[in-house]
């Protein structure tokens, strides 16, 4: 055969995902950090928020083995109870996670500097808003409405628990799409702060965009992110942004007000036949 058939997308920009905590909402992803050291704590064993931050992105239960699992908290564990976590101890974990997380959530929903600019621009250009997240649906119906509150409301959120697996599996993107009645997946954009998100998104065959100051891979408040220095602050945009390149991600912005342009270059990489793949 002499020519083989390529179909390629040049159309335009349909959506954007966002991830939730980091990303959108609760600058420096604090919620679920300060739950999982009180819920810790509660079980007699200490662990740091680094520990914490281990498995941020992914469906709260995958979360917890992931913090499990590293050799500190797994020692530290063994000590207080005897012997390695069990799946029981994780259910344990999770069934008491969920009423602590839940207590706090109305105190991280407020949106992220630029992200209600965002989402109006992102209206205007005739394009959608959905959203992926590590909470369960549960929690969005505590975080959902207080954000709403606060203006930012995306057109579609889909939990992981809605689907048959949450991050990196590419389910809740294939969900948003069809909520949204949007195809191809090369046509939508995905937008996180955590490695699982950009996995996600490069499964589910999407453009992904990964944040390096606002979300959980820094992990500072705003006002302690506006008060580093010029170096400092390049020298941890360098860092992170080094981490979710290697993940895969397409692109790497400081925080979710840096987004335009980067839709006007993959719009415009469409457009010469360029695919996220």
């Amino acid at each position: 055969m002499d020519f083989i058939f390529h179909r390629s997308y040049r159309g335009n920009l349909k959506a954007i995902l966002l991830d939730w905590a980091g990303t959108a909402v609760d600058y420096g992803s604090f919620a679920p950090t300060a739950v999982f050291v009180r819920l810790f704590e509660t079980y007699g064993v200490a662990i740091t928020a680094e520990d914490a931050r281990s498995g941020m992105g992914l469906m709260k239960k995958d979360h917890l083995r992931t913090i499990l699992a590293r050799p500190a908290v797994s020692e530290a564990w063994k000590s207080a109870h005897g012997g390695l976590a069990s799946d029981a101890d994780v259910e344990a974990l999770f069934n008491d996670f969920v009423p602590l997380q839940l207590s706090v959530l109305a105190e991280y929903a407020d949106p992220i500097p630029g992200t209600l600019e965002i989402v109006g621009e992102v209206h205007q250009r005739g394009m959608q808003v959905g959203s992926t997240t590590g909470y369960i649906r549960a929690m969005m119906d505590v975080l959902a409405p207080e954000a709403k509150k606060r203006g930012y409301a995306p057109d579609a959120i889909v939990c992981p628990d809605e689907v048959p697996a949450g991050r990196p599996y590419p389910w809740m993107c294939y969900q948003n799409a069809m909520n949204l009645g949007i195809f191809p997946m090369q046509a939508m954009v995905k937008v996180g702060d955590t490695l699982p998100d950009i996995e996600e998104g490069l499964n589910a065959g999407m453009w992904t965009i990964g944040i390096s100051l606002t979300g959980n891979l820094l992990g500072l408040p705003e006002e302690k992110v506006r008060a580093l220095s010029g170096e400092e602050c390049s020298a941890y945009r360098r860092t992170i942004a080094a981490k979710l390149f290697q993940a895969g991600a397409h692109y790497v912005m400081d925080g979710i007000w840096d987004l335009p342009p980067i839709l006007d270059e993959i719009q415009m990489r469409l457009a010469h036949g360029e695919q996220p793949g």
